[in-house]
């Protein structure tokens, strides 16, 4: 949990670090929408696409250099939403300025990484926060009320299973992406994905205290692992199990995670329809289905805009982010 911080703002104005793809709809412009909150710089390395970025979604100031964005007065909060392989240092450049810091997922490449980001931020007496939405988004908060009101009584394991196709831009050879470039990315697609349905596993069920598992790479597209599987062991007692695979055919694509307990079972998807279904001995199958906001990242920048204005609690920090990125390790064998 963050240490409380003294704000001395009346409004959260946002400056960002790495304004890319994930700005252009899921985060930043959300900024500008919620109240109190005003997105008022944006940094990316290519000047003329920082530009460019500033004048499509009227953001006032535009840089190149991050240091001139973490030090303009006008920015009271840093949101770093470059790949892995920098959240590190701009994070800790961001708290030597003593500005809260919101960081993409994974928050690191490695479980180190981020422990060196929490105990920074902590040093400095900033909040970290981490992207991790999906503990405020409708459906997920929906599941976790079922569980926690016994719907399906006792929990007794959950297990995910996750097939993907190749990326056909890697597959093809007419793009690198980073996210299968674990120098980068820390890790392959299992740790841009996995990392998002641990992170909401250890939300509802607490923190993971044994995991382990396998990884490999079949496909031969990428250095990076392939296909995962693991098992892991919360501290209440849940077992769970997961299998990832990102080489299968179309056929097999699928992506189900089914919570078993006493009474029945939830399953749903975690990057799918936001449908979930509830099916209980005593009450048979309900489903339940739900709408996601324009921006997903809103709920979440919404709880951060709330702590540091004294309103409210961000349920993602740096904290439980770095819990996830030792799941993934342990899982990946990598620690």
């Amino acid at each position: 949990m963050n240490q409380k911080f003294d704000f001395q703002h009346d409004q959260v104005h946002w400056g960002v670090i790495g304004a890319g793809d994930v700005c252009e709809v899921k985060s930043a412009p959300a900024m500008n929408k919620i109240p109190s909150s005003k997105l008022v710089a944006i940094m990316r390395r290519n000047a003329e696409k920082a530009k460019d970025y500033a004048i499509r979604h009227q953001v006032p100031k535009w840089y190149n250099s991050a240091d001139k964005l973490i030090n303009d007065p006008d920015v009271n909060a840093i949101y770093i939403a470059t790949p892995p392989d920098t959240h590190r240092y701009y994070t800790l450049r961001a708290a030597e300025s003593g500005k809260p810091v919101y960081v993409e997922k994974p928050m690191a490449r490695t479980w180190e990484e981020c422990r060196d980001m929490v105990q920074t931020c902590k040093k400095a007496g900033v909040p970290l926060y981490v992207a991790y939405y999906r503990r405020t988004l409708p459906n997920f908060l929906k599941i976790k009320s079922l569980i926690e009101s016994g719907e399906i009584g006792e929990v007794r394991t959950v297990h995910i299973q996750m097939c993907k196709t190749p990326l056909q831009e890697i597959v093809s050879g007419s793009h690198d992406n980073w996210r299968v470039i674990p120098e980068i990315a820390g890790g392959g697609l299992f740790y841009d994905l996995a990392s998002h349905q641990l992170d909401f596993l250890d939300y509802m069920f607490g923190r993971i205290i044994r995991a382990g598992g396998s990884s490999t790479n079949h496909g031969g597209y990428y250095s990076a692992e392939d296909l995962v599987t693991g098992y892991f062991e919360f501290e209440n007692g849940v077992l769970g199990t997961g299998n990832w695979c990102f080489t299968t055919s179309e056929t097999s694509e699928t992506d189900n995670t089914v919570i078993i307990g006493s009474k029945g079972q939830i399953t749903y998807e975690t990057f799918g329809e936001p449908v979930i279904q509830l099916e209980t001995d005593e009450n048979g199958v309900k489903s339940f289905t739900f709408e996601m906001p324009e921006n997903i990242q809103y709920y979440l920048i919404e709880t951060i805009v709330n702590e540091l204005l004294g309103k409210g609690h961000c349920p993602s920090t740096g904290d439980s982010a770095a819990r996830t990125n030792w799941v993934l390790s342990q899982i990946c064998g990598s620690i």
